[in-house]
């Protein structure tokens, strides 16, 4: 018997087509990680999770239950109104709510199990190592449903989106936890009517934590958030694979989690964050430092601005502004002649919906001789990628977008950077601002280059709440304030692009 023959009786059929459905995933994650191929990643990564769906409704011998067949139904309409009718800009709370479903589904799962045990103790078989992952799928999968609905909630704006600080939160914190973690003991040591007391207790405390957790993190840090909640989805999936013993759950819950924590680093190393500060909370306690207003909820002072576009824009800033110089502004002298440009977006652009300005004026410099380019940082938006989506969907070239790491040398040569929307992510104060919660932050060096024009609503800080150096006074730096997409296209008209 060669090794193929052996490998393949002892596996058995179901397993070798969750091992393809397994791999089919993870290809489809890793085409994902490129623009170009991210359409085909994300149908093949679809295509198989229906496979290891279908494999285990037959391996389990489960096809006929009409049930199963009915909430798929459900599911599945469902999905699909909810896919069409979210909006692009919607997108960050569609995916943590999404990360909620799943950590909510596991823990369903996981609870059920344990329920089971007690309901058909004479047909189940239910060891201490099954007992301890349902309880420990019960804990991953509370905290990441109510965890993920705050996130959503926040993004949506259906709450505050600052972080919610209240007096010995840390120890509250902490102390939610600690008391969760002895009731999951209590429920692994105990049986029958008193294990699935214990459990829904479990259930209770996991789902508390999950809220006080998560209403502590502020927008800044909220893509850190929706991805480590990601991660958290899968974990909880695959703990609850092992009390039910389903191998193709727990592979699948396995890359899913791994896939979210390895982007969850990558965030973290974008904002100079640590892990370990992400879930405590402590990245968005805001201090003051060097004079800056870092107190949540700051608006930040008005101060005079550089010439607007022929007058205050649609919805401008309240802020105090100074009226247009006669003759040409240098800032339209300064466009007509650029023959470099790097584009910086945020979630401004996105919240203005102006991506398909922003890929007009793009079109317009380039024809006018300009060299393009599009600076995304790696939080720039309320999710990984959220910039990139966007810029997609109005068919900006891949090749445009660039990382920062890429793109941070080229500032100091570059004879015009275009902000649209991006305010933490360029504000020159990480570099100096000590004890704030940007600092140490890498940023976009906007400031290094020869010529810096704004596109922001007003001059306010972001959700950091430090205020931006840049929205000062300065012959380098023309503010343009208002809803983006009424301004760059006001722009495009006054420089006659």
């Amino acid at each position: 018997m060669s090794w193929k023959e052996a490998i393949f009786l002892g596996l058995g059929l179901a397993d070798i087509l969750g091992l393809i459905c397994v791999i089919g995933t993870v290809w489809g994650i890793k085409m994902m990680s490129s623009p170009a191929t991210a359409v085909s990643g994300n149908l093949l990564g679809a295509a198989s999770m229906a496979g290891a769906i279908i494999v285990t409704l037959v391996s389990e011998g489960i096809v006929g239950i009409g049930v199963l067949w009915v909430a798929m139904a459900v599911g599945t309409v469902l999905g699909y109104i909810m896919a069409v009718r979210v909006a692009m800009i919607e997108m960050p709370q569609m995916v943590a709510l999404l990360n909620g479903f799943g950590g909510g589904s596991s823990a369903i799962v996981s609870l059920m199990t344990l329920v089971a045990t007690v309901w058909a103790a004479s047909t189940v078989t239910f060891g201490e190592f099954e007992k301890v992952t349902a309880v420990l799928g019960l804990i991953v999968g509370g905290i990441t449903f109510s965890g993920s609905l705050i996130a959503a909630s926040k993004l949506a704006g259906k709450i505050n989106q600052r972080p919610i600080i209240f007096e010995r939160q840390s120890a509250i914190n902490n102390l939610a936890l600690i008391v969760t973690m002895v009731l999951g003991v209590s429920a692994i040591v105990s049986d029958g009517a008193a294990m699935v007391v214990y459990a829904v207790l479990v259930l209770i405390g996991s789902l508390a934590y999950g809220v006080l957790f998560t209403i502590k993190v502020g927008g800044a840090d909220m893509p850190i958030t929706v991805s480590l909640l990601n991660s958290f989805s899968g974990v909880a999936a695959s703990i609850s694979g092992f009390a039910i013993g389903n191998p193709l759950l727990i592979a699948i819950g396995a890359v899913v989690g791994a896939s979210g924590l390895i982007l969850t680093q990558i965030m973290c190393r974008a904002m100079n964050r640590t892990l370990g500060q992400v879930l405590a909370g402590k990245t968005t306690v805001l201090h003051k430092a060097h004079g800056q207003k870092a107190a949540a909820g700051s608006s930040g002072p008005s101060r005079p601005i550089q010439p607007q576009l022929g007058g205050a824009p649609a919805q401008a800033s309240p802020a105090t502004v100074q009226p247009a110089p006669a003759g040409e502004p240098n800032y339209i002298r300064l466009a007509r002649s650029a023959k470099s440009v790097i584009v910086v977006p945020g979630y401004g652009m996105a919240l203005a919906q102006a991506q398909g300005d922003v890929k007009a004026l793009m079109d317009r410099l380039e024809a006018g001789g300009a060299q393009v380019k599009v600076a995304i940082h790696p939080v720039a938006g309320r999710m990984p990628g959220h910039m990139n989506v966007l810029l997609a969907e109005v068919d900006v070239p891949y090749d445009k977008l660039y990382e920062m790491d890429q793109v941070n040398d080229e500032f100091a040569q570059t004879d015009l950077a275009i902000v649209v929307g991006a305010n933490d992510v360029i504000n020159p104060a990480a570099n100096t601002a000590e004890g704030t919660p940007i600092y140490g932050m890498p940023i976009l060096n906007v400031h290094k280059a020869k010529h810096v024009v704004i596109f922001n609503y007003d001059t306010k800080p972001g959700y950091a709440g430090v205020d931006n150096p840049l929205y000062q006074p300065s012959d380098k730096v023309t503010l343009l304030l208002g809803d983006a997409a009424t301004t760059v296209r006001k722009f495009m008209g006054e420089v006659g692009l």
